[in-house]
């Protein structure tokens, strides 16, 4: 059985705070603010979907409506929130640490460098022009991680904002992980299903590889934000996911026949490193101090 690794005296101040604050909830509150976010999440998300119905699918219904879909989570997060404790206080706002900030951007870049690289290296797909461009391109998109944070903003708000932060105050590492995965994963069901968002393979293989994959990252972002205290290490891999995968190694790879089941994110090569992330930010997760999600808990 693995040893829990000494707590250093910034961690000790940290519990000891924590704990402190902790002590002002009613028995059980945790528990009723998952609840009332989860019922949240589903209102608000229904409305999202009726509007994406209207125009078809999350494409057509443009800028403005896929905004709205993507910051259903947070919305639903907010309003919990300040319906408990009449404030914002305690869901991870203030940045932390730049090595946590820098991890959650550099990860999902590196990640895809590697999964994309293998893919035409092995025939999977193939590049189109020079690999050069690939460079070139990336440099060129990242000045849109500003603006792509705010659609991962509003998801992050949701599960590593509240959802991540309340369950590890019930659970350990592993099941906060595990739920807050699940729950994130089955989120986008209704929109990989009914609203284009899928890669065109058969839907039975793009949800099972898409939900795989998901919750294996769920294991580093939980880490992320539970660690570093903060949320925006969670938001900015979020971007860069989606930044990096949709605006450069996408549109970059020609298919060759499987591509669409080996490459992105409804792809197994995704499936194949974040088996190996997950272990890692596991074993990571284990050597966490007792349920410390973050040091600006709310005091009422």
């Amino acid at each position: 059985m693995d040893q829990q690794a000494p707590v250093r005296p910034q961690e000790q101040h940290r519990l000891r705070h924590r704990r402190s604050l902790e002590a002002s909830r009613r028995p059980g509150e945790g528990g009723r603010r998952i609840l009332t976010y989860l019922a949240l999440l589903v209102l608000f998300t229904g409305l999202s979907l009726a509007l994406v119905a209207v125009f078809g699918s999350e494409q057509a219904a443009g800028g403005f409506v896929g905004t709205l879909v993507m910051w259903s989570p947070g919305v639903a997060a907010l309003v919990t929130v300040f319906s408990f404790q009449r404030n914002l206080k305690g869901m991870g706002w203030r940045p932390g640490k730049p090595r946590y900030l820098l991890l959650g951007y550099g990860l999902p870049l590196v990640d895809a460098t590697l999964v994309y690289g293998a893919v035409w290296l092995l025939g999977f797909g193939a590049l189109r022009g020079h690999p050069l461009g690939v460079a070139e391109a990336v440099v060129a998109v990242t000045p849109g991680v500003l603006a792509g944070a705010l659609g991962g903003l509003g998801e992050e708000i949701g599960w590593r904002g509240l959802l991540v932060p309340e369950l590890a105050r019930l659970t350990t590492f592993t099941r906060t992980a595990l739920i807050s995965g699940v729950i994130w994963a089955v989120w986008h069901w209704p929109f990989v299903l009914f609203a284009g968002y899928n890669s065109g393979a058969p839907l039975g293989f793009t949800l099972s590889v898409f939900t795989l994959n998901v919750l294996l990252g769920s294991f580093a972002l939980a880490w992320l934000r539970l660690r570093s205290g903060s949320l925006w290490p969670a938001v900015l891999a979020h971007t860069s996911w989606n930044l990096y995968l949709q605006s450069v190694f996408d549109p970059l790879t020609r298919d060759t026949g499987a591509t669409e089941y080996i490459a992105g994110e409804f792809g197994v090569a995704f499936g194949l490193t974040g088996a190996i992330y997950a272990y890692v930010f596991w074993r990571l997760g284990q050597r966490l101090p007792e349920a410390a999600p973050a040091p600006e808990l709310p005091t009422s």
